[in-house]
């Protein structure tokens, strides 16, 4: 049997008798995704949204309780897009130090290269030598 992972579609070949007909929770192999898979007849697969917790009927079957798995899935939603936002940030601030290494390395041909530049790198240093001795100022 083919199952796909809800969260990034990776496709995984799995025992058909690993997975009862009242359904289990899986794991994916590549995100780590887990979310409760549900087998209704022999031929017919549907995946349930990300429920970890579960409950049991009258004859021990196990069902998803979906509310609760609503709702976690809306804050990991939420928790993931603020690293998205965390990791834009630090890609850039490290994108701007990588270009000012670039730029400190390269004045010379550059200068050479536009002679107006010089000016304006001179300025832009002296900028970024007055923030550092702000923010040395505010730690001590």
């Amino acid at each position: 049997m083919i199952i796909e992972c809800i969260n990034c579609n990776k496709k995984f070949e799995v025992n058909e008798d690993l997975i009862p007909i009242s359904g289990r929770n899986i794991q994916c192999g590549s995100c780590g995704h887990i979310w409760y898979f549900l087998k209704k007849e022999p031929n017919e697969i549907v995946n349930e949204t990300d429920s970890i917790e579960t409950k049991t009927n009258e004859d021990n079957d196990i069902i998803p309780t979906k509310e609760k798995s609503k709702k976690r899935l809306e804050s990991k939603k939420f928790n993931f897009t603020i690293f998205n936002l965390l990791s834009f940030i630090l890609v850039t601030i490290v994108t701007f130090i990588a270009l000012i290494i670039i730029l400190d390395t390269f004045k010379i041909p550059l200068y050479r290269s536009f002679p107006g530049l010089e000016i304006i790198m001179f300025n832009f240093f002296e900028t970024l030598i007055d923030i550092n001795l702000f923010i040395k100022d505010l730690i001590r």
